[in-house]
């Protein structure tokens, strides 16, 4: 008995670090998510197929455990991609670079944290914490220098 019980807890452990995290695409979803969650959206702004830098993060710290168990905790995440050879939606291409654009983002990877305020007329306004890129020293450096910022807001 003592082993099914201990199996079963090993199963739902496996399955629980498995899972992966939900990236938005669409900034649509990813405010009704934030607002709804009482979470600020972490966008990160990447070249996928072409930034080295950008590939550098993704491995050192968005694929880490320590990352993922402190995004679910802290953040909404909105992946925004600009790459050279995917293929990607024409709707989401023109979302991102109006985003690059509203966010005057300048290079890649650029990581930007944000609350989204409603405004009275009706309109959306974002409220800027902060913004990061790599950060050298893997998940722990970059998520204290995460940490700081959303401690900001």
């Amino acid at each position: 008995m003592k082993r099914i019980v201990l199996a079963l807890l090993v199963m739902i452990s496996i399955s629980t670090q498995a899972q992966e995290l939900k990236w938005h695409t669409n900034i649509k979803e990813a405010i009704e998510v934030s607002n709804k969650e009482k979470k600020p959206m972490m966008m990160f702004f990447t070249g996928s197929d072409w930034c080295g830098w950008c590939i550098r993060l993704q491995k050192e710290v968005l694929l880490t455990p320590e990352f993922k168990k402190w995004a679910k905790a802290s953040v909404v995440l909105v992946e925004l991609d600009y790459p050279r050879r995917t293929a990607q939606a024409p709707e989401i291409k023109k979302q991102n670079e109006e985003l690059q654009q509203v966010f005057q983002i300048q290079g890649f990877p650029t990581v930007f944290f944000s609350n989204v305020v409603k405004e009275k007329d009706g309109r959306l306004n974002f409220k800027a914490l902060g913004k990061t890129g790599y950060v050298a020293g893997g998940p722990e450096a970059w998520l204290a220098e995460a940490n700081g910022i959303l401690k900001a807001k």
